[in-house]
């Protein structure tokens, strides 16, 4: 996951024309940020089955062989292990529901990210059209002023 940048319609005060828009930002920031939260915490239950999966393979594997002298040692031995197979059955399954949760959470924290980047991208790509815009009127307003001192100063011939 990437780390949490601050965005960019909270570091700027909003236009009149961009209220809405940045109203839409606001509200798919909060999905964002609810939908990361939800990934980190399906993930940290990911990693606590498969950990607890991986205990319970290391302690069927490291179950002894031992020399077991009546029939009723062997049944409890034969009973503990069904027990430990069939918990490992389980945690199994428990594993492979929580890998289908954590990939549809990640995709959903994919798609609210790229949607608040892309409200993102549009109110920057406004404010870049206004800047470039006033730049414009300011060239123009500049450009009219030298032309009425350059006519001021040659006698208002033009």
């Amino acid at each position: 996951m990437s780390t949490r940048r601050p965005h960019s319609h909270t570091a700027r005060p909003t236009h009149p024309e961009d209220r809405g828009l940045a109203a839409v930002a606001r509200v798919r920031a909060v999905r964002e940020t609810d939908s990361r939260i939800g990934l980190t915490q399906v993930l940290a239950e990911e990693a606590a089955v498969t950990s607890r999966l991986t205990a319970l393979q290391d302690q069927l594997t490291a179950a002894p062989v031992a020399d077991l002298a009546t029939p009723g040692d062997l049944i409890a031995y034969r009973t503990a292990l069904t027990h430990l197979g069939a918990l490992i059955q389980e945690t199994r399954g428990d594993a492979e529901t929580a890998a289908v949760v954590s990939a549809e959470a990640r995709a959903r924290w994919i798609s609210d990210r790229a949607r608040l980047a892309a409200v993102e991208h549009l109110l920057e790509q406004r404010a870049t059209r206004r800047r470039t815009e006033a730049g414009r009127k300011a060239d123009r307003e500049a450009d009219d002023l030298a032309a009425q001192r350059w006519s001021r100063s040659h006698g208002g011939v033009a």
